[in-house]
């Protein structure tokens, strides 16, 4: 199986997901073909990059090990991005916590 192939049946689950997100949708239906494009772009990422990072940890440019403590890293940054994002909301293990006080600033105008 060529590398186009097994992407090209990968990127079939697009419309499961967007099903699973918005329900049955036609295609041409506009929200859900924002979905389907967006899924599959998401999909594809994931295989490349841990396409990337198995072949770097095989051909030693860095360890399974050196390659979490800078995930952690990335993971926290990430997350401080967001919080300053969107005040008043931050992700916990548990879930999204919403101080409703400095979120409803945030949150004006999102829809219902």
């Amino acid at each position: 199986m060529s590398a186009e192939q097994a992407l090209n049946k990968l990127a079939k689950w697009r419309s499961v997901f967007a099903g699973w997100q918005l329900g049955t949708r036609a295609k041409g239906d506009p929200e859900s073909d924002a979905v389907r494009d967006h899924r599959e772009v998401t999909i594809l990422l994931r295989a490349e990059v841990n396409a990337l990072t198995k072949l770097m940890i095989d051909k030693g440019v860095f360890t399974v090990r050196e390659f979490d403590s800078q995930l952690v890293d990335e993971a926290k940054h990430l997350d401080r991005a967001y919080e300053d994002k969107f005040p008043g909301i931050q992700a916990t293990e548990f879930g999204i916590s919403i101080d409703p006080l400095k979120a409803s600033e945030t949150m004006k105008g999102w829809r219902p």
